[in-house]
């Protein structure tokens, strides 16, 4: 079987800092990214405004929350919202061990997409760890329904995704975006794709305390007569289920390792991507856990063999 990655896991060379606000607090927030050692995982380090500091694994085990963003958090109460679309960046780039220190509740939305994440990802220099990766490798379908949504993991030698989406908007209508992810393949196809949202939700979003700070800057805006009214337009002429792939690739990074397989979605969002996403772990005869044969300097593609799954399970750590 041939496949585009390394084999090896990886890091980041060095320490990087970004700051914004986040789309539904409205807060300032800042983030550093820190190198970690090889089987660390992917770890928010989440500090509160009595000084604890919490760490927060990036694991569907720990999704809190999906209503309108993909919230992280642990048994004493400390979360980090909306960490879906860096995710997705850590995904492409095959970034595998790194901490993120946060010091506020939500990541700084930027403009609304990934492309800031992974162009300070890129700056920061990725590093190749002597240790193998271990890729999650989809053997058979499996399929959840939820009201007319549907997604399902089905077998496919690479990581593809297949996003179909469906609004009763002219502006938006039925959209899909299909293609195996790579980092080229996010970068120039996925990565500039914002956030969106209809105006005739604002009203409901800020008396639920959310969507505070959204803007023109970091979203795709629709009016109540079915228009963008952002001023130089869309990114792409299917931008919104562009983003919608981008959340998903951002939502299965959190199964700590990268799968081998076709996930396909209609009319999906973060909570269908999550339970689809847990629906797959907890079947062990759908997925087998593998690493690749070779060494470092030797990969480009190879063969995968099986190792045991339950015990280098990432999601179960």
């Amino acid at each position: 079987m041939s496949i585009d990655f390394f084999g090896y896991q990886t890091t980041i060379v060095n320490e990087t800092t970004l700051s914004g606000v986040g789309v539904h607090s409205g807060a300032k927030v800042s983030i550093t990214f820190q190198p970690a050692d090889a089987d660390s995982g992917i770890v928010f380090r989440r500090k509160l405004d009595n000084g604890e500091t919490h760490e927060i694994r990036a694991v569907v085990s720990n999704v809190a929350a999906t209503d309108l963003c993909t919230v992280l958090g642990d048994a004493a109460g400390a979360n980090v919202a909306t960490v879906e679309h860096l995710m997705a960046a850590f995904y492409a780039l095959e970034i595998d061990n790194i901490i993120v220190d946060i010091d506020g509740t939500e990541i700084p939305i930027m403009d609304g997409s990934s492309i800031v994440f992974i162009e300070a990802l890129e700056r920061s220099g990725i590093e190749i760890l002597s240790s193998k990766r271990r890729y999650l490798r989809v053997v058979k379908p499996v399929r959840i329904e939820s009201g007319g949504s549907w997604a399902e993991f089905v077998p496919y030698e690479g990581t593809r995704f297949e996003i179909d989406i469906h609004f009763d908007s002219g502006v938006i209508g039925r959209q899909a975006w299909k293609g195996d992810i790579t980092a080229e393949t996010f970068r120039g196809e996925l990565a500039r794709a914002r956030t969106f949202g209809f105006m005739r939700d604002v009203e409901f979003l800020w008396a639920s305390g959310h969507a505070l700070g959204s803007s023109l800057e970091n979203s795709v805006v629709i009016s109540d007569d079915d228009k963008v009214i952002n001023i130089e337009g869309l990114r792409y002429e299917n931008e919104f289920v562009r983003h919608k792939t981008l959340d998903a690739v951002g939502d299965l990074a959190l199964a700590g390792a990268k799968f081998i397989g076709c996930y396909r979605s209609y009319r999906g969002g973060h909570k269908l991507n999550s339970m689809a996403l847990k629906a797959l772990l907890n079947d062990p005869t759908a997925y087998e856990v593998v690493e690749t044969q070779q060494r470092a300097e030797e990969m480009r593609g190879g063969e995968l063999v099986a190792i045991s799954g339950p015990m280098f399970a990432p999601w179960a750590l």
